[in-house]
């Protein structure tokens, strides 16, 4: 099984998301691609959305080459069975840097298409364990916007088997939350 194992965080060290996301990549051995969101990508541009819907055919070198890292992520993603994303919650939403590879990844005819019926993911079979760490957000509450917009943007992709391993209001509760998610990570099933 080929993990992609992606980190937002801004938080390099006692960062409770990047502890878990390696225990469960850890748990399930394998190859892994690594993705690190450390060094922010790129927000999309004018130029980028001009080259995304570009006819693959008719792109210029520039056009290309502006699309590349987009082309990159989402070949980790094609290559990946699981991925394992770390989420740090950040006032009750996703890191920037990790809204920013979704806006990479997200791609119409690409990774969903739009039919009759709405938009269709196009990267099925996948799984996805979400490594989630909030301040003081209970995970699943009227205030967690940011586990309900991860599950469905990846479904909006195609990845509808996803699984929320959560260390949530580790300011209250530190190390009682912090082992409930590892011990929900011995229970996962490989």
């Amino acid at each position: 099984m080929t993990i992609l194992h992606i980190d937002s965080s801004a938080r390099l060290q006692g960062s409770v998301t990047r502890d878990l996301s390696a225990r469960i990549v850890s748990r399930f051995g394998g190859p892994v691609i690594r993705r690190d969101l450390t060094h922010a990508l790129p927000q999309i541009t004018e130029d980028w959305v001009n080259a995304n819907f570009t006819p693959v055919d008719q792109r210029d070198t520039t056009q290309t080459d502006t699309l590349a890292l987009s082309d990159q992520l989402i070949e980790e993603i094609k290559a990946a069975d699981t991925l394992v994303i770390g989420v740090p919650v950040y006032n009750f939403g996703i890191p920037t840097a990790l809204k920013a590879w979704i806006d990479l990844v997200a791609r119409a005819g690409v990774t969903f298409k739009y039919s009759e019926t709405g938009p269709v993911g196009l990267l099925e079979g996948k799984r996805a364990i979400l490594a989630v760490a909030t301040g003081g957000t209970p995970v699943g509450s009227d205030i967690d916007f940011a586990t309900g917009y991860m599950k469905h943007v990846l479904g909006f992709i195609g990845i509808n088997d996803v699984e929320i391993i959560a260390a949530d209001r580790v300011m209250a509760n530190g190390a009682e939350a912090i082992a409930n998610a590892q011990d929900a990570i011995g229970k996962l099933a490989a």
